[in-house]
């Protein structure tokens, strides 16, 4: 039953490119009132990846929200993907998930074994990562729609935010890049099954151990790099810590048949919401259109941009590529003092 239903049909946009784009959310954010509270760390203010509240001297809380409508068609792999891309805004922090509650909109003719199967797939990922799910909210909607409320807990001077950047870090990236555009084409019937299979496996795989191992080492910043793409998350990282950020373009792994979707122009409309937002302060140099795009591409579930001193660097990416989960992290960056003008460069 579950085999027979394809998800992606009954919605428009597909996964983290539903997600609304940085510049407009930034203006519909824009002048609402802010009641200040010492204990929060983090707040929606700072344009990060999830709120932090101070508990105690030794504890705080880390909380998020996320959730989108099927970008596979298989519902027990929506819901593990759903579940994981929530998930990783508290590792992004540095921080260890405890509880999550579903948040699910569902059209009320769908089948039982279907909802299920969601649940269930969010379910897995929620016990794999050591936390559990306490509860949750449903309704009826035409499109349906899963995510999760998730809450974690950080050290107060161990938390890790996308603004503690330093001139010297070096930006490591732990998965590949080009989701959008593959689920884009999946959806046009112009991906091979094995690059589907791929790309459905690196949305399901949990930024867990990344956190574990950046963790052990001198990271100074870190962001989940998901709806905004790299270079949307990347300018937040750079603004947010008053710098500037190199790309080594060739060290930059995509995933197969990205390139030449992206060549061929198959590319989500979250896309160009991206470029829209961080163009201007982007210097691409002589980089090819097809590749700037990639950069632009929304992901669903990506891994963890982690800004690291550089003396921790190397053995960090080592450790990275020793795990099954992070083998395909790769530096990627630099940081820099800023000049003015454009933040982000790829040279």
């Amino acid at each position: 039953m579950e085999k027979d239903v394809k998800l992606t049909k009954l919605s428009e946009c597909a996964g983290c490119g539903a997600k609304v784009g940085a510049g407009e959310l930034a203006k519909l954010l824009g002048g609402l009132p802010v009641n200040r509270d010492p204990n929060l760390l983090v707040g929606y203010d700072r344009s990060d990846d999830a709120c932090v509240y101070r508990i105690s001297e030794d504890l705080a809380m880390v909380q998020t929200v996320d959730f989108f409508p099927p970008i596979v068609d298989d519902p027990f792999r929506f819901g593990a993907i759903a579940a994981a891309n929530a998930l990783s805004d508290i590792y992004a922090m540095g921080g260890e998930p405890k509880t999550a509650l579903n948040v699910m909109a569902v059209p009320e003719n769908m089948a039982r074994e279907t909802v299920h199967a969601i649940l269930r797939g969010g379910y897995s990922k929620v016990f794999e990562a050591g936390a559990v799910i306490a509860g949750g909210h449903s309704i009826y909607d035409k499109e349906p729609k899963y995510g999760m409320a998730v809450t974690g807990f950080v050290h107060p001077e161990k938390m890790l935010t996308n603004s503690g950047a330093k001139p010297g870090d070096v930006l490591i990236y732990t998965k590949r890049l080009g989701i959008g555009v593959i689920t884009s084409g999946a959806k046009a019937g112009m991906v091979s099954g094995e690059t589907a299979e791929l790309a459905e496996k690196q949305m399901m795989t949990l930024n867990r151990a990344a956190r574990d191992i950046m963790v052990k080492y001198r990271v100074h910043a870190c962001t989940d790099v998901t709806g905004f793409g790299m270079l949307g998350h990347s300018l937040e990282m750079a603004q947010g810590s008053d710098l500037e950020i190199h790309f080594q373009t060739d060290r930059i792994r995509f995933l197969p048949e990205a390139m030449d979707l992206a060549v061929l122009g198959i590319l989500p409309a979250g896309m160009y919401r991206n470029r829209h937002f961080a163009e201007e302060w982007v210097e691409p140099g002589r980089t090819e259109t097809a590749f700037q795009d990639l950069l632009y591409d929304p992901q669903t579930s990506g891994g963890l941009l982690i800004s690291a001193d550089p003396a921790d660097a190397d053995v960090l990416l080592e450790e990275l590529q020793g795990n099954p989960d992070t083998r395909q992290a790769e530096k990627i960056a630099q940081v820099r003092e800023y000049r003015g003008g454009k933040r982000l460069f790829l040279d």
